[in-house]
């Protein structure tokens, strides 16, 4: 009872004393925070357990154990969420996606902490994704129950989602520039002043907070240690080709898989066959264990030929084995990401896709540099590169990629290749893909709009549009009645309802005008002049907007009839409509 006496007597305060503007940059600076605060915890937790898991073992032993952890890891999250959580997860962006579009921005706040701990678990124990889906998720749910938790409207909630992800995004990776970009390019809010200077806040904050909590060594970075030669321009045309082609196949991989487990009907099928099969690809290529960043690493630290220690391949002295060996991992990288996530584990795509197009670039100035003495390609740059392409490709967020590596690896010195690369990526994914990985779910259930105008849509009630100056006739009045309320009436079509309010249909001013200065067909009855409307031409009290819209652009009407079950209660104007969107998209520009 104290509390919610406090909780009262804090809205009141808050409403009298701080504008929604500037409360709203407080409560982003909050949400960067906390984003901040979860993705230190999500790094400590993840690299305690895989410190844990091996620090017993001989080095030699590192690979045996290689086949159970994943299987281990996997069953711990589904037992964690079926029997504590209670709930499926859902796949990070997509989800949010969906919340933004579907749900009125309410997320369920037990994703704070079952998307942080699934994604440990799945990830500590060597499941093959990347941490920042769940951090992003978790990220975003502290935005939206902190919107839910102070009834903030749809608007306000939806923004807040956006600065969790960023605040959380810019902490995982420290790239908060990254991190803004994505908000509007992935979650595609709205990019207005209104939107970017809270999400600027919050991604700040985050990557700010995770930097001074978080040691550098486990922090995402990479250095640049040559810059960009034009020479290489070809050769970085060439990348991009084949970053693009990658960026198709691991989206194709990809839902063919889930398409193969959409078979198991079990949840413990799912996680023993998946876990099984992953650790078998974990332990024949160990470079699939987890994210995969170490990998990346060993390469443009110069020390690609570690990549096969404790492979079938270790030892091999020809050049074309570690190629063989990476492109094995470009190939089979998709295919590990999406049966840890199948198989019922938590985590996200970036890392792997990331992953993916760093061995991609690898394979690309490793293969050019043994066929054509003297080219000289710089490893490390295309690695880097080849990162950014694919990663733009899969998620069709080229700005993102670009931004994303540039600030992981400090590499402005080569901005140009990155743009080109990924463009062109991006271009060819898109050719063969209309939408990303993440809204590919979405378009296929319908979901899929452009952002903002769903948001302002789905703020829109059609009980706030109803207009009732429309005249009732009674379907056993005659043509003498209603041509007494024609005198009156300011709309040239009436409402034919029964004795019981039930509509029946509309009389037209168009079909009756024939007859009405005919006095000897008044006491003929306006049944003669009905016009039954089909369900397109007449909506619920209760139906979306959206469906509305939908029905008026089917129909091409300018009204719509408004029925409370099949009581008649107004209409809907499309001059109406259009101008209460108008007024909405006025107002979110004028915020700020």
């Amino acid at each position: 009872m104290r509390l919610n006496y406090l909780y009262i007597r804090f809205l009141k305060w808050r409403a009298n004393n701080l504008s929604d503007a500037f409360f709203v940059l407080i409560l982003s600076v909050l949400i960067g925070f906390f984003s901040g605060l979860a993705a230190g915890l999500l790094k400590y937790i993840v690299i305690s357990i895989k410190y844990r898991l091996f620090e017993h073992y001989a080095e030699e032993g590192h690979i045996i154990i290689l086949f159970f952890l994943p299987l281990i890891g996997i069953l711990l999250t589904v037992m964690f969420l079926k029997y504590i959580v209670k709930d499926d997860v859902g796949h990070g962006v997509p989800r949010i996606l969906y919340v933004i579009s579907q749900l009125d921005g309410s997320m369920r706040r037990h994703k704070i902490f079952s998307s942080l701990v699934g994604g440990s678990l799945t990830a500590g124990f060597g499941g093959s994704v990347g941490l920042e889906s769940p951090i992003i998720s978790t990220g975003a749910s502290i935005g939206s129950s902190i919107g839910q938790w102070l009834r903030l409207g749809y608007k306000h909630k939806t923004l807040l989602i956006g600065c969790g992800a960023a605040g959380a995004m810019a902490s995982i990776f420290t790239t908060p520039i990254a991190a803004v970009i994505f908000s509007f390019e992935v979650l595609m809010l709205d990019l207005s002043t209104a939107s970017l200077i809270p999400i600027l806040l919050a991604s700040v904050t985050g990557a700010v907070t995770t930097k001074m909590l978080t040691s550098e060594q486990y922090l995402v970075h990479f250095n640049v240690t040559n810059a960009f030669v034009i020479n290489d321009i070809l050769y970085f045309i060439l990348l991009g080709v084949i970053a693009g082609f990658v960026a198709v196949y691991f989206k194709f991989m990809h839902f063919r898989i889930i398409k193969l487990f959409s078979r198991f009907k079990s949840i413990w099928v799912k996680a023993i066959v998946g876990g099984t099969a992953l650790g078998v690809l974990v332990y024949l290529f160990p470079p699939l264990y987890s994210e995969g960043y170490e990998g990346i690493r060993m390469i443009i630290n110069g020390n690609a030929e570690n990549l096969l220690d404790h492979t079938l391949l270790e030892g091999a002295g020809l050049f074309w084995a570690l190629l063989l060996f990476t492109t094995l991992l470009i190939l089979l990288k998709v295919i590990a990401t999406t049966l840890t996530t199948e198989a019922g584990g938590v985590g996200g795509i970036f890392a792997p896709a990331a992953v993916m197009g760093g061995f991609t670039g690898f394979t690309v100035s490793r293969g050019l540099n043994e066929l054509i003495p003297g080219i000289n390609l710089h490893e490390g740059n295309f690695t880097l590169v080849g990162m950014a392409a694919v990663l733009g490709g899969v998620l069709m967020a080229p700005l993102t990629a670009i931004f994303l590596i540039a600030e992981m690896s400090n590499g402005y010195e080569i901005i140009v290749p990155l743009m080109l690369s990924t463009s062109i990526a991006f271009l060819i994914a898109r050719a063969y893909n209309k939408h990303s990985i993440f809204t590919q779910t979405l378009a296929d259930k319908g979901y899929m709009f452009k952002f903002r105008d769903k948001a302002v849509v789905k703020r829109i009630k059609i009980r706030d549009l109803l207009e009732k100056d429309v005249l009732v006739v009674s379907i056993n009045s005659t043509l003498g009645d209603l041509v007494r309320k024609i005198k009156i009436s300011k709309r040239n079509f009436f409402a034919a309802i029964d004795e019981q309010g039930t509509f029946i249909g509309l009389i037209l001013l168009d079909d009756v005008r024939k007859d009405m200065f005919n006095r000897r067909k008044y006491k003929d009855p306006v049944s003669d002049y009905l016009h039954v409307l089909m369900d397109d031409e007449k909506v619920s009290v209760q139906t979306d907007v959206q469906d509305v819209i939908n029905k008026f652009n089917k129909t091409n009407n300018y009204n719509m009839i408004v029925v409370d079950g099949n009581k008649y209660i107004g209409v809907v104007s499309r001059a109406n409509l259009l101008k209460a969107y108008r007024d909405y998209m006025i107002a979110d520009d004028e915020t700020y």
